[in-house]
């Protein structure tokens, strides 16, 4: 049944009233892992270029431009992708704008298994970026307005490190293709693997609930109420002494309108978010695909040497990003935000340096891209978590999506720039270079305009 008026917003307002008093539990479990896993999958999907890229520029007989072509094409695709499903996870609801984007990036992966020539992994790439786009910052959303405030800062992040298991584990699992099938079948096999979120959306259909904080604003509290009632009798079966709900920020119940985020009372926040987004994907996308190949072309590593270092340099994010989900909610966004640019900014510098000074071999690779890395990983994952947190659930998902679509834009030019800077022999200085200047710019947007989000419900951050 429908209501309108102030009935839906008491009715709104009861909804956010019930989830707030709800500690995590097996509805909010069989969430986190069904978007985990298409997590998973989108961060290896997008990083297996940087894997199998060795192999194809020798396959395909490619050089540097046309290599970065290659990484950027699933970044135009993903840019659409985020803005077209993104705005169907406001119109028709987040569940159903996650499953279409997992069965597109996971169709064309297979797809991209037989591919004859460099032209045609091209287009399919860019085809499977429009999936990819799209998966993250709706699952995003989604599972944000699943989690209360008090603890949703350690929640969200421990679900986000499922993306850094996806970057860490694609070079294992590509050594361990190349290993057993060889480079040749291995790349391809690859993206067979990569096909797997299919499953993935049939399971979803079946199994994922839709937003209750979304189905309120739509007025189907029917439907939203269904889901809490789950989630209240799972937490009372296990013990759990749940209070009378208690309204601590009332919901804002209006339209949906897209360009709400340029209105007064958001625009900074959108330039804020579209800032940090840009600035911090440029250097996460625009370095680590590059730099396996980086290892192999310019600092005389091994392909599998190479691919171990990725490895190494993954896990040490991996282990950054559950220090900053235990403490974000402590510590706070912002500050971590700050010194994360900061952070890049110095690999940056060391980087141009140590080049200028003749240092020219992989240990300045790794050291340099080691720091920026660092700096710019909680950036990127936090975004997860920021985003959602900025805007109201009527333009949550599109806001975050939108958010990203500058990941999309910054992934598409970064590796482009690396590749024109190396073939037109100005060399990794200049790489190094750009890229400080990059993070500089996100530290001092970040310090300028960065809001702080920690321990707040989410209806209360978007008043």
């Amino acid at each position: 049944m429908s209501t309108t008026g102030d009935e839906a917003i008491t009715a709104a307002d009861n909804t956010v009233a019930r989830l707030e008093r709800l500690p995590f539990g097996r509805v909010h479990f069989r969430v986190a892992s069904l978007l985990g896993v298409g997590t998973f999958f989108d961060a290896f999907d997008s990083l297996v270029i940087a894997v199998v890229l060795t192999v194809v520029i020798t396959s395909f007989q490619v050089g540097f431009g046309s290599a970065g072509l290659l990484i950027s094409a699933a970044y135009v695709g993903q840019f659409i992708g985020a803005i077209t499903l993104g705005a169907l996870a406001e119109r028709h609801g987040r569940r159903m704008a996650f499953i279409i984007s997992l069965a597109v990036f996971g169709v064309v992966s297979l797809v991209a298994a037989l591919a004859w020539n460099f032209e045609s992994l091209l287009v399919l790439r860019l085809l499977q970026g429009i999936g990819l786009g799209a998966e993250v910052p709706i699952a995003g959303a989604l599972f944000n307005e699943f989690v209360r405030g008090r603890s949703r800062g350690r929640a969200v992040m421990i679900y986000e490190s499922i993306f850094s298991w996806g970057i860490l584990l694609a070079p294992l699992i590509g050594l361990l293709f190349f290993s057993v099938f060889g480079p040749q079948l291995g790349w391809r096999l690859l993206f067979v693997f990569g096909a797997l979120p299919i499953v993935v959306a049939a399971i979803a259909y079946f199994k994922l609930p839709e937003s209750p904080r979304w189905l309120a604003e739509r007025g189907r509290f029917g439907e939203a109420g269904r889901v809490l009632d789950e989630m209240e009798a799972d937490a009372r079966r296990r013990g759990t002494v749940l209070p009378e709900p208690e309204v601590q920020a009332p919901a804002a119940v209006k339209p949906t309108r897209l360009g709400e985020l340029f209105s007064p009372y958001y625009r900074r926040r959108t330039a804020l978010s579209w800032v940090t987004w840009f600035c911090g994907y440029f250097i996460l996308y625009g370095f680590s695909t590059w730099l396996p190949t980086l290892y192999v072309r310019l600092g005389g590593l091994p392909t599998g040497n190479a691919l171990w270092l990725t490895v190494l340099v993954s896990a040490l994010y991996l282990i950054e990003i559950y220090i900053f989900a235990l403490t974000v909610d402590r510590v706070g966004r912002k500050p971590w935000f700050v010194a994360g640019f900061a952070l890049a900014v110095l690999g940056g510098v060391f980087g141009c340096v140590a080049i200028l000074l003749g240092a020219t071999a992989w240990p300045v690779l790794f050291v340099a891209g080691l720091l920026m890395g660092l700096g710019i990983s909680p950036v990127t994952a936090g975004l997860y978590l920021y985003t959602p947190e900025l805007y109201p659930t009527r333009m949550r998902a599109w806001a975050t999506a939108t958010g990203s679509s500058m990941n999309r834009v910054a992934s598409t030019i970064g590796p482009l720039l690396v590749g024109a800077l190396l073939g037109a022999g100005l060399g990794l200085s200049s790489v190094f270079a750009m890229f400080g200047v990059v993070a500089l710019v996100g530290m001092i947007v970040m310090a300028w305009l960065g809001i702080e989000t920690k321990q707040r419900v989410l209806e209360e951050l978007a008043q």
